[in-house]
């Protein structure tokens, strides 16, 4: 998971770059387009091309229109705000995922959850900026709204892993995210600068790795566990920023993000204890 958060770090600074000169749209399209190759590799490397067709072709669609929604409000929030700053407000997904998961899958969550995720939500509030400066600000609602995006797709992924393999659920999200980019972002493309074809390169690579050990991490271990792993992406974050823009996050950023980390853990070791006391 370590891995896996590096690479996704590597990845998200990757799309920080490309988002200052193309839209956000497009970088959606290039995330995906970039990543294909690799996928498809993989594919037929597992022997996996046999079953793409025979899926629950609505279900990924609704996926594919969820990831470019993600992908794209998430590459305009990091266009205006800080890596830190983004992974903070976006550390509201786990929490997100088990409010929906109530309502989408009926799961049972008692009172001390929905505790942790008010208290998760306030930490969104918080980094938001409670001093009313750029509180609400365009960038922050952009990554929340890939936050939401991102834990329907992962409800969305629950249901569908029940049937169709995972395989098939990377490389449609891919080709989906891909098309709807590339129609959506048509009429102002932006030529690709030659001096970005080692970044989409990187960018390939990072994501690639980064759903492999991700994988793994989950295949090899608990997700109560390895899940709290995924939070290092603030360390992470704050290193790059410095390294890359000389940016450190404010007093506001880290104690949001200190709620939010809290809130999110609690909720993945509250999980872990409900399901061992279902199946001892």
């Amino acid at each position: 998971m370590l891995i896996a958060v590096a690479m996704f770090s590597l990845m998200d600074t990757a799309m920080k770059l490309l988002s200052a000169h193309y839209p956000a749209m497009q970088v959606t399209a290039l995330r995906a387009l970039s990543s294909l190759p690799l996928v498809c590799l993989y594919l037929a490397w597992r022997g996996a091309f046999k079953g793409l067709l025979q899926v629950r072709w609505p279900l990924h669609i609704l996926r594919g229109a969820l990831g470019v929604a993600m992908i794209t409000t998430f590459a305009y929030g990091l266009k205006k705000l800080s890596l830190a700053e983004a992974y903070s407000i976006f550390f509201i997904a786990p929490t997100l995922i088990t409010a929906l998961s109530v309502f989408v899958l009926r799961e049972k969550v008692d009172a001390a959850r929905w505790c942790a995720i008010a208290v998760g939500m306030g930490g969104v509030l918080v980094v938001l900026r409670p001093d009313g400066g750029d509180f609400f600000s365009l960038g922050g609602l952009a990554v929340l709204a890939a936050a939401a995006c991102y834990a329907v797709s992962a409800i969305t992924g629950r249901v569908l892993s029940r049937t169709d393999a995972s395989e098939s659920m990377v490389f449609w999200l891919m080709v989906m995210m891909a098309a709807g980019g590339v129609i959506l972002s048509a009429h102002e493309w932006v030529a690709i600068r030659s001096d970005d074809w080692p970044l989409l390169a990187g960018l390939s690579l990072s994501g690639f790795l980064g759903q492999l050990a991700i994988t793994e991490a989950f295949r090899h271990g608990k997700a109560s566990s390895v899940a709290p792993f995924e939070y290092s992406a603030l360390a992470w974050g704050i290193g790059l920023d410095w390294l890359l823009w000389r940016a450190l996050p404010d007093q506001y950023t880290l104690l949001g993000a200190a709620i939010i980390i809290a809130s999110g853990i609690y909720l993945i070791r509250r999980e872990a204890v409900h399901l061992e006391s279902e199946h001892p």
